[in-house]
């Protein structure tokens, strides 16, 4: 496809460059020019990477090092590689730094950022190119190392393993979710857009002991009870995702519990607190089940296979409304309140029932009162 963008990512099979390269790969816009690690031991091949892209992404460096001052060396070196192949193919693609707002601190990561990002600056000027410096929250996602790339990774990693977390100091990160961050600098390429220093907007704002503690109730939640967490809250959906990324393979498959009676199965598929249950059942040829009401809860009968039939009686009154449904037409029939109801196998084989209702089962206020329709 002609006019796409051609997108090279340094540092590419790092945590963020490893989702921006997957996250560009959506877009016909955008053609991805790969990059290997080895490229910086490889002259050559580090030039025709260069000479090959209308954008970098400048991702690759080094976060964390036993020797700071090491650490700072590599980056600054990293930077001044990239410069020295640019310049060798009289390359001028619009350069993105990926900064940090670890600038700001006095350490030898800020640092390193720092003065990379106005080595970059002064390449741009002498050659009329487009530069972007990207200062950048602190960023969190899916399968980033623990104890490396956030806190978030070694929290959920710990939290998963059985391990106990330690807060040292209880600061307020601004955080950025990953593919928000890819979002971002897609946008910032096809649109061309260049600062000296453009600051990106965190995902949300969190202190330490609130991220703990909203991954420590998605343990108790999803490993413990069983449950979907509440993921209403777009910062809490982007935590869970990461969190549920460090579960080994093997904890998978989970096997239900299943309910067997002379009337069938039944089993809870699905349970979550603003999304209620979800359960499926079957039942044998000429059984009803049911012959109760509810006075607020919001219930479908999904037919998925076999011929239901579902008889409705409003409390207090004598007529009963009859619903008849059949597997080869899947079809579903919601329950209103107050009324109770049963559904009947009246076709010669299994009949198998999909269940919904609003909210979980709650034996000390379970809103299920019998009566035969």
């Amino acid at each position: 496809m002609g006019n796409r963008i051609r997108v090279g990512i340094t540092g590419q099979a790092g945590f963020i460059g490893s989702h921006l390269y997957n996250y560009l790969g959506l877009f016909d816009t955008i053609e991805r020019i790969p990059f290997q690690d080895e490229y910086f031991q490889n002259d050559s091949r580090l030039r025709q990477f260069a000479a090959s892209c209308d954008a970098i992404v400048h991702l690759a460096a080094v976060n964390r090092h036993a020797d700071p001052e090491s650490l700072a060396e590599t980056n600054i070196r990293l930077v001044r590689q990239l410069i020295n192949a640019m310049e060798a193919v009289d390359a001028t693609p619009h350069l993105l730094f990926s900064s940090s707002i670890q600038e700001r601190r006095d350490n030898p990561y800020g640092r390193s950022k720092k003065a990379g990002r106005q080595m970059l600056i002064e390449w741009a000027e002498k050659h009329h190119a487009a530069f972007t410096g990207l200062v950048i929250p602190n960023v969190f996602g899916p399968f980033g190392r623990p104890f490396y790339n956030s806190v978030v990774a070694t929290f959920s990693h710990q939290l998963v393993n059985g391990l106990e977390p330690k807060i040292e100091i209880d600061a307020e990160l601004p955080l950025i979710y990953v593919n928000d961050l890819a979002a971002a600098i897609r946008r910032i390429i096809e649109k061309r857009e260049t600062a000296q220093e453009l600051e990106i907007k965190e995902t949300a704002t969190a202190k330490v002991t609130d991220l703990f503690a909203r991954l420590g109730a998605f343990k108790k939640s999803y490993l413990t009870d069983g449950f979907i967490p509440d993921l209403s809250d777009y910062f809490d959906l982007c935590l869970f995702n990461t969190f549920r990324s460090y579960l080994p393979h093997d904890f998978f498959p989970r096997k239900y519990t299943l309910h067997a009676d002379n009337r069938g199965h039944f089993v809870e598929l699905v349970k979550t607190p603003n999304g209620g249950q979800t359960s499926f059942s079957t039942t044998r040829p000429g059984i009803t089940r049911g012959n109760h009401f509810h006075t607020r809860k919001v219930e479908r009968f999904m037919v998925i296979k076999g011929q239901a039939e579902i008889r409705l009686r409003r409390i207090g009154t004598d007529q009963v409304i009859t619903y008849q449904l059949a597997g080869d037409q899947p079809a579903f029939a919601d329950i209103p309140v107050w009324h109770t109801h049963n559904i009947t196998n009246i076709g010669p084989e299994d009949l198998y029932t999909v269940f919904w209702i609003n909210e979980l089962y709650n034996p000390a206020d379970p809103d299920t009162f019998f009566e035969n329709v």
